[in-house]
Order: structure tokens, then sequence, then C-alpha cells
């Protein structure tokens, strides 16, 4: 059975085609009173409060003001309001110049995404949504092959490197969200909790020994207050995957 044209790609276009048809039929009944980009900015204001797994269509149809069927006429399914929540949130980031140098290149992009991600923290939770198929998605993805485009990859290898810059650069907000998070829910701070532990971790790790991870993790921790340190986390990785990158460019006579 073939499959059904993507309801939300009409929706996600709606600026760029003005002429596409809506996504769901017209219905008798009072005028919509709110647009599709209200709908959608009232819903990403609640996820960066609350987080994704908050995020349900009768809750946010109360928020509104609306009956939960009369928001079915503004977004048709929960996953089709995320992809437009994701589109949004892209677009209200202006992209920058890109440098001339490629590092400085490479490193845009990271940065990018990493403040992206750390601005809205649900970012990390959505899965399954082909976000990328929206104007500003695609305007975003353009925008980083342009980066690498020129310098001898072929088409694959500048797709590979900018999904490991933009992974790379997720997972690492991904970690800022789990200390910042762990830390409101426990009420202490990675510091206090080790300070808090460190005699109780003596008496139970008492008799075995682990000269490396005791050396490392002492230096570790001292320099961090912490268990890790996400900000450190992001600096030496960019720095390396630049490394590499500009290592594979060279290696392969771009």
């Amino acid at each position: 059975m073939p499959a059904e044209p993507d309801p939300s790609l009409r929706l996600l276009w709606r600026h760029v085609t003005p002429t596409a048809e809506p996504a769901a039929p017209a219905r008798r009944g009072p005028k919509q009173k709110l647009s599709v980009d209200a709908v959608v900015d009232a819903a990403i204001e609640l996820a960066d409060r609350d987080g994704l797994g908050a995020l349900a269509m009768r809750g946010l149809a109360q928020q509104l003001g609306l009956g939960v069927m009369s928001l079915y006429t503004y977004v048709p399914s929960r996953n089709d309001l995320i992809a437009l929540m994701v589109d949004q949130v892209l677009g209200r980031t202006e992209l920058a110049p890109m440098p001339d140098e490629l590092a400085a290149r490479l490193e845009l992009i990271v940065r990018t995404q990493y403040a992206d991600v750390l601005a809205h923290p649900w970012l990390t939770e959505v899965s399954g949504v082909r976000a990328w198929l929206g104007p500003h998605s695609a305007d975003r993805y353009e925008w980083q092959l342009s980066a690498v485009e020129g310098i001898g990859l072929d088409d694959i290898e500048m797709d590979q490197t900018v999904s490991l810059l933009v992974g790379f650069a997720t997972a690492t907000a991904r970690a800022a969200h789990d200390v910042q998070r762990a830390e409101r829910e426990s009420g202490t701070s990675e510091l206090e909790w080790w300070e808090a532990n460190a005699e109780t971790l003596g008496e139970v790790m008492a008799g075995r020994d682990y000269p490396l991870a005791g050396r490392v993790g002492s230096a570790a921790g001292e320099a961090y207050q912490g268990a890790s340190d996400p900000a450190r986390q992001l600096e030496f990785g960019l720095g390396r995957i630049i490394d590499g990158v500009l290592a594979y460019v060279e290696r392969s006579g771009a």
C-alpha cells in the first residue's frame, strides 16, 4: 500500500507557499481565532518550560482557550505540531555568514547548534519527526553544507561531516541539561553531592585499588568542581573534531 502524503508539509511551508492547501478541510462553525504560528509558539513556550513530555494536545488547547477538537483544525496531530515547533525554533536563529577559514566554519556550525539546543532542551527529545523537511530546517542544512563545500569531500562525506558536528553539539548540550536537571531535582550541586558522599565512597570502595581512576578522577573533579564539565567537553571535543576533519581533508589531497 503506497504511503499517503504527509499533511504537515503544506503547514511547514505555509509562509513560503501561501497558495498551499490547508492541512485540514474547512469545517462549518466559528472562524479560527488564532494563527498556526500562535499555536506553535504556545507549544514551544510550554515545551521550553515543562519539557516535550508535558506537551499534550488537550493541555495545549486549554492553555489557548480552545476545545481540543478545535486545535486539530490547526494541526493534524501532535507529531505534526512537533515538526512545526522544530522548524519554527530554527527559524528564530539568524544564520551568520560563513567565515573564510574552514576551522572557523566548522566551529560556527557546532556553536550555533549548541546554542539552539541549550535554549530549547526539548530538542534533544525529538525523534521520529522528519522536521528537516521544513523551510527553516532546509535553510539550516544548506547553510551547514556550505561550510564544507569545495574542500575536497564527496557528497556523502559532506553530509557525514555535518552530522558529526551537529550530533556532537546536541550531545554536549544534552549533557549540560542533564547536569542542570540533576541539580534541580536533588536540590544540591554536583560539588555538594561529592563532598557529602566522599567519606561513604571511601568506606564502600575500601580494599579495591583504582590507581588510574583515582588519579585522573581526582584531577578532573578538582578542575571541574563536579563529576563533569560540559563546557570543557564542548571546547575539547570541538577542537579534536576540527583537528580530525582538517587532517582528513589534508590526507585526502583536497
